[in-house]
């Protein structure tokens, strides 16, 4: 008689030759756990499980029909068959067989405590491969307590079998879907002080006697997705010596709150601490070099400590060596970068990209860039935006994280380092080179066995969040109109913030030009066309048009804008927003013009935001000249106004009683005026926080005086797109909407659910 297939097992019931029953991480971790290395205790449910659950809803048919049909080329495609996956999959039934077992498992994991936190871990039988490292491509989730979470957990584990990049990446590793299978880790959650990854060969200078520790506060999740700069330790294999160090400031940590993994401030005392000290890296160094040794091959390893001591979370293969042992992959994303690095700046925009570097001094040099280069400038303007939707990747030697390249480059998905200080000056132009978007780091060459550029990156969408509804609205913040369509299809209420700018550089031309050489009527048709695209994509969602907030310096890169356009030393404070319109009524009109045609065609979700006011008295103005163009405050047509000066702020019940039905905080222009540090500038990027607890304080009592004026608030700063500790103060102040990046829509809908049932449940 045949023995019944295994559903779970526990760790030390399997080995590394178990990849086809719990998948690889699974077969790593038994492997190691029963050779008697640290590993939190846990167990595994078996590719059987998720067999169990495809032939309890008859899956294997549908599963097969969705993908037959799907065009890897297509970024759209693939992103229509995980949603039809994603869709079936929750409303599909857990296993009798499987529940009743995983929920013995569970209470034996927790012996004594009513509910162990665990963490869930995907582990696919084609990841973590001694051949092809799948790394990353299924789902973690941390911190997870309780029953019913758990088994939503494991479900969303097997779902993110079929995320589009995991469907991309097997297809381009030739591996058949019908032979990919999964198993879900359950393991008691380290609740890690600190935390990291190791290679027990160095994968910069490749040297096999030397391994390569990186240690972060908190848990690990933030140094696997690259979101701090790790402290880096070089150690002898032999003498356990230390080589050398490298010791990073980091200011968030990933950590448990109140049973949720948050992202929340590092206490200032241990913000410029080591991670470990000469001991710790000796004794952890034992660790790593005896699992080297035991599996004969060098290992990527995942560890953390708490409570003085060490534990293993993750083992596997470093999979691609150059030229026999050369040469090691270093990156999650299964990228191996060149020996040598040569530039750092400052992380931008995530992924990895090889390309040719391409100077360019300005945006007339811009047709000198070719799909897939690599965009090299001192700074980019919305003008480069043509080429920076071609190129595989973007440095610049100047900006911050919310400087024009980094803002435009996530949008787009392109990965990007900026503030180098001097790419333009070291950099060849020709030169063969790879970025790391996530590190901030610029390498020599670019990927083993690569003629032509790739691009890696870390923005599909995030499942947890992808169809929640919540109180507090999502809004997206948009520039580009080929991304409409796919962005709209996404869970989000709108767009908070349609860019103008990106809009007027496609047209290229300056709207005093377009005056003087009586174009006016072809100017405003091109900027209908385009603000239909996304009106047309969103309908009926409102989209909050930001009219244009060119600065001299980038008004004179359009044709004319030479003739037009003043010479000022600070930009950021000079001719600019509501000022502009005031004075020159003429070009502003062109713009009313195309929004009011726009609504006239039958798509009156087109609303206005007006930015960089300085004075109630000039948003006065500002508001005739919206009405003498035929546009009105209506149910349908809403008037907002930037809130990023400090007068906006200090004095907003004035501005309010002007009339407008709401406001949008500009995080980045605000926190710049607010503690008085240029965003744009690389020199004092570090200072620049808008998590300060005078910008907080800012933004708090900016919602509260919306509320009392029963006007709406919302923010469509970076910020919130980075900062889940503030998108949860925001939700706590009573915000009404919260606008962030394309790649950050769905983590932040699950941490505005969160926040709001907090809320809803009484906590603070």
């Amino acid at each position: 008689m045949p023995t019944a297939p295994k559903l779970i097992v526990d760790f030390k019931e399997v080995d590394k030759e178990d990849i086809p029953l719990v998948g690889g991480k699974g077969a790593n971790l038994g492997e190691i756990a029963s050779h008697g290395f640290p590993v939190p205790p846990g167990f595994i449910l078996t590719t059987h499980s998720y067999e169990a659950f495809l032939e309890e809803n008859n899956l294997k048919t549908r599963l097969a029909e969705i993908l037959k049909h799907v065009d890897t080329d297509k970024p759209t495609s693939l992103q229509d068959a995980s949603y039809k996956i994603t869709s079936l999959f929750k409303k599909s039934k857990f296993p009798d067989s499987v529940a009743r077992e995983t929920i013995v498992r569970y209470r034996k994991l927790s012996g004594l405590l009513k509910k162990a936190q665990v963490a869930v871990r995907s582990s696919a039988t084609a990841e973590d491969l001694p051949k092809a490292s799948f790394a990353g491509q299924q789902a973690t989730f941390l911190n997870i307590k309780g029953e019913p979470n758990l088994f939503e957990a494991i479900r969303d584990c097997w779902t993110s079998l079929f995320t589009p990049r995991a469907i991309f990446y097997r297809h381009q590793n030739k591996i058949s879907e019908s032979k990919v299978k999964i198993a879900v880790v359950v393991q008691q959650m380290v609740e890690s002080e600190i935390s990291g990854v190791a290679f027990t060969v160095d994968p910069i200078t490749h040297e096999k006697n030397v391994l390569l520790i990186e240690a972060i506060w908190g848990l690990g999740e933030m140094i696997v997705q690259g979101e701090v700069v790790p402290d880096r330790y070089r150690v002898n294999h032999n003498t356990l010596a230390v080589i050398s160090q490298e010791k990073a400031v980091q200011e968030v940590e990933l950590a448990k709150v109140e049973n949720v993994t948050r992202e929340g401030k590092v206490p200032s005392n241990k913000q410029k601490r080591q991670k470990l000290n000469e001991k710790q890296i000796r004794e952890l160094s034992r660790i790593l070099i005896s699992i080297h040794k035991h599996y004969y091959f060098p290992q990527d390893i995942e560890w953390a400590y708490a409570k003085k001591k060490f534990y293993i979370v993750q083992t596997r293969p470093i999979t691609t060596l150059v030229n026999g042992n050369e040469g090691l992959e270093v990156s999650k994303k299964q990228s191996i970068l060149s020996s040598k690095l040569i530039l750092r700046g400052i992380s931008a925009s995530p992924g990895i990209a090889t390309g040719r570097v391409v100077k360019v001094k300005s945006p007339k040099e811009i047709d000198k860039v070719q799909k897939g280069d690599i965009l090299v400038a001192v700074m980019t303007s919305p003008d480069y935006v043509p080429a920076m939707r071609k190129v595989a990747g973007i440095v610049t030697d100047s900006g911050g994280q919310t400087s024009h390249a980094a803002i435009v480059s996530r949008e787009l998905g392109v990965p990007c380092v900026v503030g180098t200080k001097n790419a333009t000056a070291f950099l060849t132009n020709g030169a063969i080179i790879t970025i790391d978007g996530a590190k901030g780091l610029v390498y020599k060459g670019g990927y083993q066995n690569t003629s032509s550029s790739k691009i890696l990156t870390a923005q599909e969408p995030n499942s947890l969040g992808a169809h929640l509804k919540t109180a507090t609205k999502v809004y997206v913040n948009l520039a580009e109109p080929e991304k409409a369509k796919e962005i709209a299809s996404r869970n989000v209420d709108g767009v908070g913030l349609l860019r103008a700018e990106f809009m007027m550089a496609n047209i290229g031309v300056h709207p005093k030009k377009v005056i003087a050489d009586k174009k006016q009527k072809e100017f405003i048709g091109k900027l209908t066309d385009e603000l239909k695209i996304f009106c047309d994509a969103f309908y009926p969602r409102p989209v909050v048009y930001r009219t244009t907030d060119f600065k001299t310096n980038e008004y004179r890169n359009l044709k004319g804008g030479e003739r037009y356009e003043p010479q000022e030393p600070n930009p950021l404070l000079g001719f600019r927003g509501a000022f502009r319109y005031v004075s020159d009524p003429a070009s502003f009109k062109l713009e009313l013009a195309a929004i009011k045609k726009v609504r006239e065609e039958g798509l009156n979700n087109l609303w206005l935001m007006i930015p960089f006011v300085r004075s109630p008295q000039e948003l006065s103005e500002v508001k005739k000249i919206v009405v003498s163009a035929g546009l009105s405050r209506s149910p349908t047509f809403k008037l907002w106004m930037m809130v990023e000066l400090p007068v906006n702020v200090i004095q907003l019940p004035d501005f309010i009683k002007i009339g407008i039905d709401g406001v949008s905080i500009g995080s980045n222009d605000l926190t710049m005026a607010l503690i008085g540090t240029d965003r744009d500038n690389e020199t004092v990027a570090a200072d620049f926080n808008e998590q300060s607890p005078v910008v907080l304080w800012a933004l708090e009592h900016t919602i509260k005086i919306c509320h009392k004026f029963k006007v709406t608030s919302s923010i469509c700063g970076q910020a919130p797109s980075v900062y889940d500790t503030m998108v949860a103060n925001l939700v706590e102040w009573g915000i009404t909407s919260i606008s962030v990046n394309p790649d950050s829509i769905e983590r932040v809908r699950n941490v505005i659910h969160n926040s709001e049932r907090k809320i809803a449940k009484g906590g603070n």
